[in-house]
């Protein structure tokens, strides 16, 4: 019945079912052209002979150094061979005036070598179009200057709220046979005349027995920003290609000296890049790692107060040598064959707590690390944890879904931290056993928060996966966290 009423309205009107039918047919076979471009297109977009094309496009602010990223973490192995670099380039409108007539011209400027390596139509066969020396520097950024340009100190903002609580500073630890370290260069805010308070701090840990060094010390805002070229009284860190040169001369309890130098060497690649948080009224906080895990050598000399009386390195009294020889240490801790680590952290702290922590075995180095603002500039249950993983050539995974809880003793001090980060290329398990604390008041100075400050040495106990690597190890480490002062 369908069948014959529809045979009948098409043979009743020719013409219209005629022109109908043309219609039909045409508007299907458009469709089917257009899909078959967008396939070709779609395809074509995701070749990573084109511009543009890839897994993934990274666009960076004027603010970060584009060379610093193509030198870092897009390095490792898992990425290198999949990267290409566009470049740099910038567009801009000019005008063409003559005869009282202007002609808007589009213009186009980039780096000529990039270009030309990607096949670009316009600088491919024009070899006179050749790099400048600006252009020379992007494309061939040393490690040297990757880490030169994520170790700067950084100028104070302005942010009256927070003002007097900025601080930054470079951190070292390390460890070998004989002891452990933990170094801090610090710098403070502007002071009324000008000047930035400073101070270095050495914490020795031998066996567990901890003693203590340090030396106060001040600087202009010019020589600060000469980070990490910093000199802080008879104490400096400078940058010697990939290695960093300390010499220390601090002062003990008990008049107890330490002196000597200690050397921490970077590997390209192998850092993680500078990371901040911003909050409300200008508050800011920045963490950079420019050495996860490196080689470590060096000694420090530990003399009592008779040796710094007689002035180190000069005579000693005659009833202790002979005339001429040179006072010998009470004792030397060599740091040779060992291992170092390098952060650098700069920001307002009033107000500021945290968890931190790192462990590192042959290659392979994870740090965990979560940051709690004062509330007047954001919520610290919204600021997430983060956990990263690194291999010999770079990252192999990272994750932001994290929890890190704090298992304590009788008396509310951390025995135990417990880590958990899982996000697709990462899934680990972090448990840390607490051996050894060094507690620090943080009531007074730029740090000032009204907490205990809580340096724990200890064990780590790490499993899981980290990209296409199983992890399964035990080895020391160290973690940093913070509880209420007692009334």
């Amino acid at each position: 019945m369908i069948g014959r009423l529809a045979v009948r309205s098409l043979t009743a009107h020719p013409v219209r079912s005629a022109v109908l039918a043309a219609g039909f047919g045409f508007g299907v076979s458009v469709m089917a052209i257009l899909l078959g471009i967008a396939d070709v297109v779609l395809s074509e977009a995701r070749s990573s002979d084109l511009v543009g094309g890839g897994d993934v496009v990274i666009h960076l602010e004027p603010s970060v150094p584009a060379s610093m990223v193509m030198s870092g973490a897009l390095q490792s192995n898992q990425l290198r061979g999949r990267i290409r670099a566009a470049g740099p380039s910038h567009g801009a409108a000019l005008f063409l005036l003559r005869d009282n007539r202007a002609v808007r011209v589009e213009a186009h400027g980039g780096i000529p070598s990039v270009e030309q390596a990607m096949g670009d139509p316009e600088t491919a066969f024009n070899r006179e179009w050749r790099d400048t020396a600006d252009d020379a520097a992007w494309t061939h950024t040393t490690p040297e200057t990757v880490l030169r340009q994520i170790d700067r100190f950084h100028e104070v903002p302005s942010a009256p709220m927070w003002q007097d609580s900025w601080a930054e500073w470079l951190y070292f630890n390390g460890r070998a046979r004989d002891a452990r370290f933990y170094l801090t260069f610090m710098v403070g805010p502007k002071q009324p005349d000008g000047s930035r308070s400073a101070g270095v701090r050495l914490q020795l840990d031998r066996g567990g027995h901890i003693e203590n060094f340090s030396a106060p010390g001040r600087l202009s805002e010019q020589d600060a920003l000469r980070a990490p070229e910093l000199t802080i009284g008879a104490n400096r860190v400078r940058l010697d290609g990939l290695r960093y040169v300390i010499d220390l001369d601090l002062r003990g309890d008990g008049g107890r000296a330490a002196r000597g130098r200690i050397r921490i060497e970077a590997s390209p690649g192998r850092l993680v890049p500078p990371i901040e948080i911003g909050g409300a009224h200008g508050w800011r906080t920045g963490y950079v790692v420019p050495v996860m895990s490196g080689q470590l050598d060096g000694a420090l000399d530990i003399r009592g107060p008779d040796h710094l009386r007689q002035g180190y390195g000069g005579p000693p009294k005659p009833s202790a040598k002979a005339e001429g020889s040179a006072p010998q240490s009470e004792e030397r801790i060599s740091f040779d064959q060992g291992s170092g680590y390098h952060d650098h952290n700069w920001g307002f702290w009033r107000g500021v707590s945290w968890q931190w922590g790192q462990a590192q075995q042959g290659d392979l180095s994870l740090i965990y690390g979560r940051v709690f603002p004062p509330r007047e500039a954001a919520d610290p249950d919204r600021i997430p944890g983060f956990v990263g993983a690194l291999g010999p050539d770079g990252p192999l995974g990272y994750a932001t879904n994290v929890t890190i809880a704090e298992i304590n003793d009788a008396q509310g001090q951390p025995r135990t931290i417990s880590v958990t980060g899982r996000s697709r290329l990462l899934d680990v398990h972090m448990r840390f056993d607490v051996s050894s604390m060094v507690t620090t008041r943080m009531a007074q100075g730029t740090l000032s928060n009204g907490l205990n400050f809580l340096q724990m040495r200890g064990q780590y106990t790490v499993t899981g996966q980290a990209g296409d690597r199983a992890i399964d190890f035990t080895a020391p480490g160290s973690a940093e966290t913070f509880r209420e002062s007692p009334k």
